[in-house]
């Protein structure tokens, strides 16, 4: 009697005995430990995301095209925090929500990842453009474009993925060996097309223009070492990019490159076979490495950016409800 209590127990479902999958046995302080360790990182994730979102979307002078990227960033981060609640409960190797959302989960999961990718993607685009032809930027770079690249981006991802789920959300389940189980199966073709434009084409992208912009940010920092006089005269003549904005990229390229180390081990562990068989169980790891840089990016804001530790501020403070708060100087 005693040694069937303890193998229900291992169960995730107790009362199902034959078709319930085990829990994966940790000691119940590491359990707990990881529990309370993991919801913490959600909250934060949720809560200093939700303060950059309405940082850029209240105060004007926010309001700018590199802002804006970060806007997009920011909103995929923040559900990234929700989506952290669900993967929680992987710890254990338990799914206790059902396949329909477990298949829905997914959809999310790859939907918001890559739209975060994009808009990494788009950020060094704006960046490139800033640093390597700062004359033209602000006539590339406008509000309308970005907004449009932004949309765009979610767009397509959102399109994609619903054609790429369709036969898992009709039949969810379906490779499931057990019930608590989460596990879908992409194939060969489908998993190809997702590396690429989800990894292989944006990191080839960010790689290429952040490699461009350290370049010229070098040769900026020689001149101005060495060469004052010639500096002058070529800012007045617009070549080589303002010292703002190379502190802008030097920013974000901090961002950047966390972001790829953060994305590297989800991504070496997706891909394999003819099949790939993603279940968030045996991948938990790599998948909470990339949803916790979605907690990262905010706290890398705050080290970096004035406005974001001063637009805190004034939220904490209630001060932003305050009439014409909106126009207050927070540059």
């Amino acid at each position: 009697m005693m040694m069937k209590m303890t193998d229900q127990a291992e169960l995730c479902f107790p009362l199902l005995v034959n078709t319930s999958c085990k829990k994966t046995q940790h000691p119940r302080s590491v359990t707990a430990l990881a529990y309370l360790l993991l919801s913490a990182i959600s909250l934060v994730t949720i809560t200093l995301n939700l303060l950059v979102i309405i940082s850029i979307s209240h105060y004007k002078q926010l309001k700018t095209p590199t802002n804006l990227i970060l806007l997009s960033l920011a909103t995929s981060d923040f559900l990234v925090g929700f989506l952290m609640l669900f993967q929680i409960f992987f710890f254990e190797g338990c799914w206790f929500f059902g396949d329909l959302v477990c298949a829905i989960f997914y959809l999310l999961n790859f939907i918001v990842t890559s739209a975060s990718i994009g808009s990494m993607m788009l950020i060094s685009i704006d960046r490139y453009v800033a640093i390597c032809d700062p004359l033209h930027y602000p006539i590339k770079i406008t509000q309308t474009r970005v907004k449009f690249s932004m949309l765009l981006c979610w767009f397509f991802y959102i399109v994609f993925y619903c054609v790429c789920f369709m036969d898992i959300l009709k039949k969810p389940g379906r490779y499931n060996t057990c019930v608590g189980k989460c596990a879908i199966v992409v194939n060969y073709a489908a998993g190809m097309i997702d590396l690429f434009i989800s990894f292989i084409g944006p990191i080839t992208v960010i790689v290429v223009l952040y490699t461009r912009v350290f370049v010229v940010a070098v040769s900026h920092a020689r001149a101005v070492r060495f060469h004052v006089g010639v500096v002058t005269l070529q800012r007045s003549q617009g070549l080589p990019a303002r010292s703002s904005e190379l502190k802008a990229a030097r920013t974000l390229g901090v961002v950047v490159v966390v972001f790829i180390a953060c994305i590297m081990p989800y991504f070496c562990i997706t891909i394999s076979g003819q099949y790939i068989l993603i279940n968030a169980s045996s991948a938990f790891i790599p998948t909470y490495l990339f949803f916790f840089n979605s907690c990262l990016n905010p706290l890398i804001y705050a080290l970096f950016y004035p406005w974001f530790r001063r637009s805190i501020k004034l939220i904490v403070t209630l001060q932003i409800l305050q009439p014409d708060s909106s126009q207050i100087n927070i540059l």
